[in-house]
């Protein structure tokens, strides 16, 4: 099992970006306790140093299997869902920004909140044809290049697009594009799913990422959450690609990294 953990690399509010500031001291200190990558989220590719990330990345022997796009609706409000056509095609080509990086660290490109929300005054149709027509767009764009995107089921609280696994099986079925899976969040999971395992296993080879933080979004380990079933139902679809914590800094970033690693170390041993 190949551990990561998420860094911002730009300034950004949402909170469960576990590692912010400094890039080279946070990359030290992830390689430090023992992860293998790092993901990397990125609001704007054009205010990245792509050559800069990958040098220091390799300096601390981290591989980068992933990029969150999160920040651009977070900080910007750009989505796939928008009324407004300009920030619908906004959205996408932000997206489309991304591909040069992910394929320079063959890492999948995460498509979270970016696919924004049903707005008042749209209905749910349109904003699934607009969430249906970007993927496409985007998808194609990074097919050349070896690039995948995976779609992250988020809980019915923070969007009305995709909560769970079978929406977004439905949402591959209907899209038909190879290079595009899900990214599954055990936090998420935990309140949209009816069984973690059986949906876990539901998706079987179309889980493209994964991501871990426990019941109460703080590291593995603070809440009730049984990852030794979680990974192993994990490991049965196959799975070889990076287990990444996406959880709290609580009480910061170094402690709560910390005790995610021991907890999926310690679950992995037994």
């Amino acid at each position: 099992m190949k551990l990561s953990i998420v860094l911002s690399t730009q300034p950004a509010s949402f909170q469960a970006a576990t590692f912010k500031g400094d890039l080279e001291t946070n990359l030290r200190s992830i390689a430090a306790l023992g992860y293998d990558g790092v993901e990397l989220a990125i609001r704007d590719p054009q205010q990245t140093d792509y050559g800069k990330l990958e040098r220091l990345a390799g300096q601390c022997g981290l591989a980068v299997p992933a990029i969150g796009t999160g920040q651009a609706w977070g900080e910007e409000g750009l989505s796939f869902t928008d009324p407004d056509a300009s920030i619908r095609q906004a959205a996408i080509e932000r997206i489309k920004s991304h591909i040069p990086g992910a394929a320079r660290f063959h890492a999948v490109i995460i498509i979270g909140l970016l696919r924004g929300i049903v707005k008042p005054g749209v209905e749910a149709g349109q904003a699934m044809d607009w969430l249906v027509h970007a993927l496409s767009e985007c998808c194609s764009a990074a097919r050349p290049h070896g690039v995948r995107l995976a779609l992250e089921p988020i809980n019915r609280y923070e969007t009305s697009l995709i909560n769970n696994v079978t929406q977004g099986l439905d949402l591959i079925e209907r899209l038909g594009m190879e290079n595009f899976g899900l990214l599954l969040d055990t936090f998420h999971m935990n309140i949209e799913e009816p069984g973690m395992e059986a949906g876990i296993q539901k998706c079987g080879e179309r889980i493209f990422h994964f991501h871990v933080a426990d019941s109460n979004r703080w590291a593995p380990g603070s809440g009730h959450l049984d990852f030794k079933s979680i990974l192993a139902a994990l490991s049965r679809t196959g799975y070889r690609g990076y287990v990444s914590g996406e959880f709290l800094p609580i009480p910061d970033a170094a402690t709560s990294a910390r005790q995610g690693i021991d907890c999926l170390r310690r679950v992995q041993e037994l």
